[in-house]
Order: structure tokens, then C-alpha cells, then sequence
């Protein structure tokens, strides 16, 4: 069985964002302008890395999608930052329809297909629980007899914080989801044509059989002025992290709130 996680890291698709371009040539200035990239890298730093580097199951794959258009610096950095997780895999593309583009490197990295493989999402700027892709294998195992049945099946993880990252720590907010795509998961059969990214994460549940789990803390989604889902993202309240939280997080995820202080002030002191 496989698992395989998708990432997309400013990829210049044609659509797919919310915010719209009248040409590819403004999407790419949008996308690479230095403050958005920064802003991009700190949360991918923070949040998204050293989640994916402590998963307790490592056999899974996690892509990377990004244009052929990066800049070479911000490559460079990506591919330093990304070198010692044997488990990411960068891949490179021109501009395509942005589900067309990662229906297709999903498939590629399925290859001949053979086996079933569990499908997820992540944005650059948020994080799963470090036992993500273990809990996945054992949602999978436990309803073998259940889904028999079944062309494919969603899993649902609907509860985790949004955060706000800044260089005062972290500002956290615990809530429950309405199928966000941070914690979601599709099931697929083997040679099956479709891949995640065929369908709305928000729809999944009306469109196969989805198994929710509403008890463990299985995401952090980020919350800042470069959210494509602003208007859509509302939040309550956050508050600063106290001490049995930075723990919470430090386990759960693998984020440690000094190294956010350090990355955001602009110091690398903490291993960026």
C-alpha cells in the first residue's frame, strides 16, 4: 500500500487560485514576489517540514509540486531545506490547469499502480500530527471488511488549531472543521483513474463513503494575509501558546515556538 502526500509550493497553475491573474507572466510576478516567498518559506519551515520529517510511519511519499519557473534561489533553497527527508520528492512542471497537474505527478509517482494508496493534501503553510500517515495505515487495515464494497473511501480528521505565527510565538486557536483539506485522506483501489485532487475537498463526503474521526488534534492550519481562502477562513479568538500547548505542539507536530520566534524575527539561530 501506498501513501503519497501533495504538496503544491506556489506553482504557477492556470486557475486554481482565488485570486486571478489576466496573464501567467502576473501570476509568476505574484507568486515569486520576495515578501510572499519569504513569508511562504517561513511557514514552510516552521510548520510544514518538521511535520512531515518526524512521521512515525516513513514509508509514505510526500511531492512536491513547484514551477519550472522558480527562481533558482528560491529552488536552491527549497531543495537545501528539503535534501535530509528522503521522503519529499520535488517535482518540477510547466503550467497546466492546476488539478490537471497534480492528478498528474500523483500518477506518475503511482506508476504501474498495483497496489491501493492512501491520497492527502497539505498547503506549504500548514502541518499534520506526526502520527498522520501510521494513523492512516491503521484506519485502512481496521475497515477492510467494512469497505469491501467500496471504489474508494475518505478519511476525516476534523479537529486541530488554526495559528497564527509571528517572532511573539504562536497564536492558537482549537476548532473542529467542516472538511478542511489539512485532514483529509482518500483511500483508492488499484489502477483506479482519479486521484485526490479529482475531487473538492469540502465535497468529499458527498461523493463516497467517509470515516470521521473527531478526537485526535491531527492538524495546524495557518492563518495570515496570504491565505488564497481569506475570506472564506474565519477564526475565533486566538491566544497566545501556554506551557502544556508548546509541549501539545512540540509532540503532536513536531513545532517548536522558538524556533518559530527565531525564523520570523529573521534569525536562523534555532537550525533554519
Amino acid at each position: 500500500m501506498r501513501v503519497i502526500g501533495l504538496c503544491r509550493f506556489s506553482y504557477p497553475a492556470i486557475g486554481g487560485f482565488k485570486r486571478m491573474h489576466e496573464t501567467l507572466a502576473e501570476r509568476e510576478a505574484y507568486l515569486y514576489a520576495p515578501e510572499r516567498m519569504d513569508l511562504r518559506f517561513r511557514h514552510f519551515e516552521c510548520l510544514t517540514l518538521p511535520s512531515i520529517a518526524a512521521q512515525q510511519h516513513e514509508d509514505f511519499t510526500f511531492l512536491i509540486l513547484v514551477g519550472e519557473s522558480l527562481p533558482k534561489p528560491y529552488r536552491e533553497r527549497l531543495y537545501d531545506l528539503t535534501s535530509n527527508i528522503p521522503q519529499i520528492k520535488i517535482v518540477e512542471s510547466p503550467p497546466m490547469k492546476q488539478r490537471t497537474a497534480m492528478q498528474t505527478v500523483i500518477k506518475k509517482e503511482l506508476g504501474e499502480d498495483k497496489t491501493h494508496s492512501i491520497q492527502f493534501r497539505l498547503d506549504d503553510d500548514d502541518a499534520v500530527a506526526v502520527n498522520f500517515t501510521r494513523s492512516l495505515r491503521w484506519f485502512v487495515k481496521h475497515t477492510a471488511t467494512l469497505r469491501k464494497n467500496w471504489r474508494y473511501m475518505a478519511i476525516e480528521y476534523n479537529r486541530g488549531f488554526s495559528v497564527n505565527l509571528s517572532e511573539h510565538g504562536i497564536m492558537a486557536e482549537e476548532v473542529q472543521s467542516p472538511f478542511w483539506a489539512c485532514g483529509l485522506a482518500v483511500l483508492f483501489r488499484p489502477g483506479d483513474p482519479l486521484t485526490v485532487m479529482n475531487f473538492p475537498h469540502h465535497k468529499l463526503h458527498l461523493e463516497m463513503p467517509t470515516l470521521l474521526h473527531p478526537t485526535p488534534r491531527m492538524y495546524l492550519r495557518a492563518k495570515h494575509e496570504d491565505n488564497d481562502s481569506a475570506e472564506s477562513y474565519q477564526t475565533g479568538p486566538m491566544r497566545l501558546l501556554n506551557d502544556d500547548e508548546r509541549l501539545l505542539f512540540k509532540q503532536q507536530f513536531n513545532v517548536d515556538e522558538d524556533r518559530v520566534k527565531a525564523v520570523f524575527s529573521g534569525s536562523r539561530e534555532c537550525g533554519g
